[in-house]
Formats: structure tokens, sequence, C-alpha cells
């Protein structure tokens, strides 16, 4: 047996197992830098469940956890797809071989900003730059207030410290966030991320991997 059939295998037998205990999920695939969880994206809907890195479904969902193995017809999706159904929205993040399909749970929408650099100011030798407003890069925002973003993973990452020194100032919190492959920007250094709830982060370490975006941000407070 070679490895695509033995591949085929598989993916049929998470389609059976999804059949029998999964929920009808709605597949999405994004096509461009806005909301990608729109009608136009649809490719299909399909039965999928979710297990906490166990299939024999004996661990709960923890803290501090985004990653879920998924069982679905693997010959449907691809990284980067979203898997939503009723409150429950997960994106692909690895599809490798014989393993188990990876999916990331999503607790949060965000969109991301960025301030563009558009000239130079100064006398030569003590230049500096001007930005305009902010911009955005993924999502939509208006005046500054959250429209619509991407699904996404944001989970605790600890302190990064108190911002001012007075005995009322409050410790900024530092974020975890997980976004798909499939987003058609690179994250930069000081973009700005918002999320559904309105809470802003500076993002201060980017890495892109095969398996989508891991970012690090530090929670602004006005």
């Amino acid at each position: 047996m070679n490895a695509a059939l033995l591949q085929q295998k598989i993916y049929g037998a998470y389609a059976k197992a999804a059949l029998r205990i999964g929920q009808t999920y709605t597949l999405y695939r994004p096509s461009g830098a806005t909301d990608p969880i729109v009608p136009g994206n649809i490719v299909t809907t399909l039965p999928a469940s979710f297990n906490a890195e166990d299939m024999a479904y004996r661990k709960p969902e923890n803290y501090d956890k985004a990653l879920w193995y998924c069982l679905v017809d693997g010959t449907q999706v691809q990284v980067g797809d979203y898997l939503v159904y009723q409150q429950n929205t997960y994106f692909i993040v690895a599809m490798q071989l014989t393993l188990p399909i990876l999916a990331v749970q999503c607790n949060r929408r965000v969109r991301i900003g960025r301030m563009p650099v558009e000239n130079g100011a100064g006398l030569a030798g003590y230049s500096g730059v001007v930005q305009s407003e902010e911009a955005d890069v993924l999502g939509s925002s208006n005046a500054g207030q959250f429209v619509s973003g991407w699904p996404a993973s944001i989970l605790q990452g600890g302190s990064a410290g108190n911002d001012t020194t007075l005995p009322s100032g409050v410790k900024s919190s530092s974020a975890a966030i997980l976004l798909p492959p499939s987003i058609p920007i690179a994250i930069l250094e000081s973009d700005v991320l918002q999320d559904d709830l309105g809470r802003n982060f500076a993002v201060y370490a980017a890495e892109q991997s095969s398996l989508g975006w891991r970012i690090q941000a530090s929670e602004e407070h006005s």
C-alpha cells in the first residue's frame, strides 16, 4: 500500500467517524483580507468532530489550550480553512501525512491596523518620519472601532509589567495569539491588533510557519 492510498483510507475513516459523532459544520475558505466568514467563501457543509488531542475522547477541554484534533473528510478541507458550527469556530493548521488533522479553536475575532510611513521631515541628518492615520490591513474598522475581523485564538500570555509608577497603575497583560496560514498579509512588529471586545494589543513578536502565525502582543490601555 502506497502513502497516497493509506492517506485516503485514513481520511475515509475520519469521515465515517465524523458522520456518527460529529456536527454539521460550514466550511469557509478565505479569499481576501476582510471577514472570511461570509457566504461568498462557503465551500460546503460536512460533518466534523473535534477532540482535545485525544482520539479516544477521554480528555476534556482545558485552560491555555487552543489545539484540537479534527475528524473530518480530509479530501474536502485544506490548511487555512475555517469550520464553523453555531458558536464553535476552528481553523485547520496542519494536515501531515498519516497524522491527525490539527486545528485551532477560535475564541475571538481580530483586526490588524498599521501606521504607514508617508514621508520624511526635518533637516538632513536629523530627519524623522511623518505618519498618517492607522490603516486596516486585516479586517475592518470605522473611526478606530472594530467592525469585522478574522476568527483567532487569544490566550493569556502573562504580565508585561506596569505601564505607570502610579499606585493605581494597571499592569499590561500579554497575549498569545494564533492566526491561520491563509491570512494574506505579513504581520509586523508594532502592528496594532484589536479584538471584538475592543481590546487593543501592540504586536512585539510575530512568527510565521507552516502552521500559520504565532503572535506575542501586549495589551494597550488608554
